[in-house]
């Protein structure tokens, strides 16, 4: 069985042709970055809004816990399916674990490369949990 290839890296540092296909994963672009930095973006794989408002208040432990909630969050569009059910962004993780058997997969947002609370590392643990299945 092939092995998953998941890295992390701040969008800012220097590029690579080890990355791989260089995915953000937040809400916010960025003002004044060049989409040259980033192969695809997807926003709804980043904290909401919301969160990311109260980090500060409620600390590393509460908003990890609740990112990882907000990751599985029923939709919309799981009201209007009864037998299907995406369960928020599986389908998402579910596509970035097939794509990282078979190239290197970078996940990126704006924090720092060296920082530990991110939520970049949480989600590459995410991806590659037994809850997201091929």
């Amino acid at each position: 069985m092939p092995r998953e290839s998941i890295h992390t890296k701040c969008v800012w540092s220097p590029m690579s042709s080890e990355d791989g296909i260089r995915i953000l994963v937040t809400r916010f672009r960025g003002r004044g970055m060049r989409k040259s930095r980033y192969d695809l973006w997807l926003p709804s794989l980043g904290p909401s809004e919301d969160l990311l408002a109260s980090f500060a208040e409620i600390g590393w432990s509460e908003f990890s816990r609740r990112y990882r909630e907000e990751l599985w969050l029923d939709g919309e569009v799981d009201e209007r399916n009864h037998s299907s059910k995406n369960h928020g962004q599986k389908g998402l993780m579910r596509t970035l674990r097939f794509l990282s058997r078979r190239q290197r997969v970078t996940l990126m947002c704006h924090c720092d490369e060296d920082a530990e609370h991110c939520h970049r590392h949480l989600l590459k643990r995410m991806i590659l949990s037994s809850k997201v299945t091929l």
